[in-house]
């Protein structure tokens, strides 16, 4: 009798693993996430009642209503990262948030989903178009995590943030039984 296999709900997809360096097709096809992923969250969310975005991934995790604002959120964040790091020389350790205290705001527990997406879309749209534009010399700027205890180049954000896109659409679609 086989068993089917345990999906791990904190970490879906596996844990982030940063690698040293990649290749521009590497790079080009996280960057093709970071330009197709809003469009899989809309499809997944945006016609879902507010009792099917109430719904967890795990216990005491945050509504798929909480992820939608969250990911639009953080991605932003990124995005802000990235501008501060090919344009201010001084800038060198990463500018963190309460990811919690984001997500437990008004507008994270109750706002649409619709404006999140709507800032999902737009800030890759710009996201994307920034990191395709990055010479070289720009995309090996480096910025120190943290939190993370690391140095990151500008492509190595590009991935950590794809795989966290994709991260929490694995949530979502948890949360929802679809996968």
């Amino acid at each position: 009798m086989n068993a089917e296999p345990t999906i791990n709900r904190k970490f879906p997809i596996g844990l982030f693993v940063i690698q040293n360096s990649y290749s521009p097709d590497e790079l080009r096809h996280n960057i093709n996430i970071l330009e197709t992923t809003p469009a899989q969250y809309r499809q997944l969310v945006e016609k879902r009642s507010d009792e099917e975005l109430a719904k967890t991934y795990r216990e005491g995790s945050w509504t798929i209503r909480q992820l939608v604002h969250h990911v639009a959120d953080m991605q932003l964040l990124h995005f802000f990262r990235m501008k501060k790091a090919v344009t201010e020389p001084d800038y060198d350790t990463l500018t963190l948030v309460s990811m919690d205290g984001w997500a437990s705001t008004a507008d994270a527990r109750t706002a649409p989903v619709e404006d999140s997406l709507l800032l999902f879309e737009g800030v890759h749209r710009r996201y994307a178009y920034l990191a395709k534009s990055l010479d070289e010399s720009q995309l090996a700027r480096k910025c120190y995590h943290p939190v993370r205890q690391l140095w990151f180049d500008q492509a190595q954000a590009v991935a950590m943030s794809a795989w966290h896109v994709q991260h929490h659409l694995a949530h979502i679609k948890l949360a929802l039984g679809e996968l």
